[in-house]
């Protein structure tokens, strides 16, 4: 495991119980200065393409992508990583129906005001608006999966559903899908079409 790696998985120990020693001591030897908290792994996968494709080794810049496992979970790690805890700078991406989870969480965390960026319905979402749902169908196609696709959107309960929201429930219907598809979609995007959010991200880091 790199270095980093042994870091998130210290913090995610620390988060659930265990000891803050091993979290702090490799914050400082690396050294750590920020980290981007985010709600999942896919979040993660898409902000790591970004990164890379713009030719930047976050964590040779000592940034730290995070996934916390949910928007419930931003207080806790707030408290942890931020000004009351191991001190370095925060911010992430959110969805705009838990914004209110985030302005809370980082409330009770006495976090400040770091700068978390706001993605519409979710990060998926942007992307899918992003390319466009026949582009996003021919990257599902690339990947082997166009006759999952069909049989997913012959299912009674998709019938009727806008296109895009279809394309956006398919890639959470298979474990591993979203994390997958969070590094195509990304890495398939024209250097204008990079949703709001996810470009405002990695410029402020």
């Amino acid at each position: 495991m790199d270095d980093m790696g042994a870091f998130r998985t210290a913090v995610t120990a620390w988060a659930a119980g265990g000891p803050e020693g091993p979290a702090r001591e490799l914050a400082t030897r690396l050294p750590v200065r920020a980290v981007v908290l985010l709600e999942g792994p896919s979040d993660v996968a898409a902000v790591n393409a970004l990164a890379e494709r713009r030719g930047r080794d976050l964590e040779a810049e000592g940034i730290c992508v995070l996934a916390m496992g949910g928007a419930m979970s931003i207080g806790r790690y707030a408290r942890l990583l931020g000004p009351s805890g191991l001190g370095l700078r925060l911010t992430g991406l959110c969805d705009e129906r838990e914004r209110s989870y985030y302005t809370r969480g980082l409330a009770d965390a006495d976090a400040g005001r770091p700068s978390f960026f706001v993605c519409a319905a979710d990060l998926e979402d942007e992307l899918i608006r992003a390319l466009g749902v026949g582009r996003v169908r021919e990257l599902v196609r690339a990947q082997g999966e166009l006759r999952a696709l069909r049989t997913f959107l012959n299912q009674p309960a998709q019938q009727g559903r806008p296109a895009q929201q279809q394309l956006r429930r398919f890639l959470g219907t298979k474990k591993g899908r979203k994390i997958h598809y969070g590094r195509v979609l990304v890495e398939a995007l024209d250097a204008d079409r990079v949703p709001a959010p996810l470009e405002d991200l990695l410029a402020s880091l």
